[in-house]
């Protein structure tokens, strides 16, 4: 009989422990593939969401204990190692309890917590050795009835001198292995018992399989300190030959370091000896050639080669060396003389045009004109090009028709919310991490000194402490300047002037003066709503069809449909949202016909689509809902097309005075304050001419009885003029236009904002489906405004009848569809006196 089976002779019934609860009669077993945990020690162990079976959680729940036992050495996995520490997968093998060591280690499970991946994490507290008697159950769950062992413990000199030795081992073993740290030196002399201790050094220390389960079924505590102190010896000659490896590798390492600044020296002796250094010439006979094919002109070859200069005499260590190659570089891959050739074919181009864009009549026509210049005079240096519209009518791709029509390659580059004027014209090579400006890297890009080069959203540069990027654009859109345009990190000219430079905007009103003055504005006013069902019938549908994966007899889209879809949903003048709300109806054709196994053509009615889209976005009688005296219907033109907007008043308790609200910017507040000092003034003027007219008929001494009733009834006028003349002298006007997150700008509700204050003082409602723009001088005066055919077609879709407009924007309506002028009435106005009489009816 072996020691191990005359130490497991000692045996202690689970029921009788006098220190712990009664264990439970049999426990569940739980096989591990790495190092065990021993009694005392607290550990995690992860088990897999396969192997945490019910049965396993009702036992743990039942009882609070499980039991720990390694699989023999000889179940490895394929490639020889065991499975990753704490995880609990045996690659995906069945094991049985002929796979497992008898004895383990009895534990009570402290708590258990299920992972976000569907694994739990079991935290078991090691109580007692065991050893399976006999195993009761395999599946699911491997369980056995047990018996538990203490430690045989023999407290005499021998033990104490183990004791000490393990102790100085540790010690040792401290200095070169981190994991001996003073923690785990504090809890070593903390240790309740010698066996313990034991556990404790042996937990901490690599131990293969056999040699772990020699060390757990060994009871008696000197023999397991006699173990373990082969173990530290073994543990303290690795971290020996461990720290010896390291001093070598540090060894090599400062080696390479002398080597390096050795080689540096040579390199040093090399190029005073003129012997050339090999990775260095490489670089600079292959920059040498770059030049040679660049075709640089005269004042931009000099300063490369001034910099070749200064690069072959820089050591290629030093952070010079990169500086000066990255510019030399960026000189010699830039088209200095590389160009495609114009291939104008107006035919080809205005077919081009008619494909890709609807409507745009006089966008096509002048883009048309600029390509048969270009072909009648090649060199022919044009005016930028300006694009100005709401969003979503074309910009963008009428950019890239231009150079698609030339031949030429195209390239845009945003300048929203640009501040920094170094984006455009670059970074002095002062500073580091240098690079050039965003119109030089599109050169680059393109490889050509001729492309298309579109400049988005012009109207929305910013400004900051670090430049105005619009003072830097001046040079670049001036075709007097361009020719010899200086980037910051170039720092010699480049010619811009072949560029062709076509700029896109929203509002006009944003751009500066100074560069809205170097370009030809192409305004492209929004679509109406039959030119939007002509869009989408012939673009936007077939395009979502094919980007959905849909054949064009799984959907389609009525007339009726598309109109509902657009006045309700999509009323901006652009395309962009008609588009996202035709894709959302293409997303639930798709999942209809995924989740339908009958092939049913989806084509939605034009009540169904609120239940399809949620409820409308906009109402179709916006001109409803001024219906009360003070309130005017206006017209306003914004970046996002043509709108309708309310001017509202509210008279105050108070000795006059006049208050704004609604965001209003510098030039609209000054319309507001003229069209209340007008309306103050012509009040003034309507009494004194009743009270003239009055005087004038006292003074005829009139008989007839009929001549004394126009008496009365001149009395009467003159009354109510004096009403509301002392209306506004003793009442504090509040003038309001909602919306008031959105800032307003703009003189164009001159007239509306002056008949909003004249209705309120005399009390007369105006009629709701009257609209009006135009600006209102000091003298009464009507003058022109923008974006008439926008205002119109707002008008025509919020329901408006009658439209007072400026008698010098009539022309203005010549551009807007016939079928969007029928049914409605336009009165051209030259004074406020007009209006009056056009509002008041």
């Amino acid at each position: 009989m072996s020691d191990i089976e005359t130490e497991y002779q000692v045996q202690i019934d689970p029921n009788q422990h006098s220190d712990e609860k009664a264990f439970p009669p049999e426990v569940v077993i739980i096989p591990i593939m790495n190092s065990p945990i021993f009694p005392g020690m607290i550990a995690p162990i992860i088990l897999t969401e396969e192997k945490f079976t019910p049965e396993l959680d009702s036992y743990l729940m039942k009882t609070g204990y499980v039991a720990l036992n390694l699989v023999k050495s000889d179940l490895k996995g394929d490639d020889g190692e065991f499975v990753a520490e704490e995880h609990i997968d045996f690659d995906n093998r069945e094991i049985s309890s002929k796979d497992i060591y008898k004895v383990g280690v009895l534990c009570k499970v402290v708590k258990k917590l299920k992972l976000p991946d569907g694994s739990v994490n079991v935290l078991v507290h090691g109580i007692k050795r065991y050893r399976a008697s006999e195993f009761t159950e395999e599946t699911p769950v491997i369980k056995a009835s047990y018996d538990v062992f203490d430690d045989l413990l023999d407290a005499d000199e021998e033990l104490d001198a183990y004791t000490r030795s393990v102790i100085n081992q540790v010690k040792r073993l401290s200095e070169v292995n981190t994991y001996f740290n003073e923690e785990m030196k504090l809890a070593m002399l903390n240790s309740p018992s010698p066996g313990a201790l034991a556990d404790l050094v042996a937990f901490a220390i690599s131990l293969d399989i056999p040699e772990a389960q020699d060390f757990l079924e060994t009871l008696v505590v000197k023999k397991r300190f006699a173990k373990l102190l082969v173990y530290l010896k073994r543990e303290k000659d690795v971290a020996d030959i461990q720290k010896k490896i390291s001093d070598e590798v540090n060894d090599k390492v400062n080696k390479y370091q002398r080597e390096y600044f050795l080689r540096e020296q040579l390199k040093v002796i090399r190029s005073e000896l003129g012997m050339d250094d090999d990775e260095k010439s490489r670089d600079i006979k292959l920059l040498r050639e770059k030049m040679e094919e660049a075709g640089l002109p005269e004042e931009a070859l000099k300063a490369a080669e001034e910099e070749m200069e200064r690069l072959e005499v820089i050591p290629d260590s030093s952070p010079e060396y990169n500086v000066a190659r990255t510019y030399l570089n960026w000189m010699l891959d830039l088209p200095w003389s590389k160009k495609t050739e114009d291939k104008v074919d107006i035919p080809v181009a205005k077919k081009k045009l008619e494909k890709d864009h609807y409507g745009l009549e006089k966008a096509k026509e002048r883009i048309l004109e600029f390509l048969a210049v270009k072909k009648l005079k090649p060199q022919f240096d044009g005016t930028i090009l300006c694009l100005a519209g709401p969003p979503g009518v074309g910009k963008t791709s009428l950019g890239r028709s231009i150079a698609d029509s030339l031949g030429r390659k195209f390239y845009r580059f945003s300048l929203g919310g640009m501040r920094d004027e170094a984006e455009i014209k670059g970074h002095r090579r002062t500073y580091v991490g240098a690079m050039p400006g965003r119109i030089i890297q599109a050169l680059k890009r393109v490889e050509v000194n001729n492309p298309v080069i579109m400049l988005d959203e012009i109207d929305k540069l910013g400004q900051s402490f670090q430049g105005d990027p619009a003072s830097a654009l001046l040079e670049v859109l001036d075709p007097e300047q361009n020719h010899s345009f200086i980037d910051h990190y170039l720092d010699v000219p480049f010619d811009l002037s072949k560029v062709l430079f076509v700029a896109t905007a929203n509002y006009i009103g944003n751009i500066p003066e100074p560069l809205l003055d170097r370009m030809e504005i192409i305004e492209l006013s929004g679509y109406t709503i039959e030119e939007k069902i002509s869009i989408a019938t012939k673009w936007v549908i077939p395009k979502q069809l094919k980007k959905h994966g849909l054949a064009k007899g799984d959907f389609s889209l009525g007339v009726p449909v598309l109109k509902k879809l657009i006045s309700d949903y999509a009323r901006e003048p652009g395309v962009r949202a008609m588009e996202q709300y035709v894709a959302k109806l293409c997303r639930k054709a798709a999942l209809a016909k995924v989740s339908s196994r009958r092939s049913k053509k989806f084509s939605p009615k034009a009540n169904e689509l609120e239940k399809i889209l949620g409820s409308a976005r906009y109402q179709s009688e916006l001109a409803q809902k001024n219906v009360v005296a003070g309130v005017v219907t206006g017209l306003a033109w914004t970046s996002f097309g043509g709108d309708i907007l309310f001017i509202e008043t509210l008279p105050l308790k108070g000795k006059g005075g006049f208050k704004l609200t609604g965001q209003l910017g510098n030039v609209m507040n000054e319309s507001a304050n003229l069209a209340y000092s007008y309306v103050k003034k012509i009040l003034e003027d309507q009494v004194d001419e009743q009270k003239k007219a009055k005087a004038a008929k006292e003074k005829a001494k009139a008989k007839k009885k009929k001549k004394v009733v126009k008496t009365a009834k001149v009395e009467g006028d003159v009354k109510k003029e004096v009403e509301a003349l002392d209306f506004l002298s003793d009442h504090e006007v509040h003038l309001h236009l909602p919306a008031g997150a959105t800032p307003k700008d703009g003189p164009s509700a001159g007239i509306t904002m002056a008949l909003a204050l004249y209705s309120l003082a005399t009390n007369k409602k105006i009629k709701p489906t009257l609209a009006m723009t135009g600006e209102l001088s000091l003298t009464g005066k009507v003058l022109p405004v923008g974006g008439i055919k926008e205002k119109v077609l707002a008008a025509k879709r919020a329901g408006i009848k009658t439209i007072i407009l400026p008698k010098e924007n009539a022309k203005d309506l010549k551009e807007v569809p016939e079928n969007h002028r029928k049914g409605m009435k336009f009165f051209p106005v030259e004074h406020f006196d007009d209006v009056l009489k056009i509002a008041m009816k």
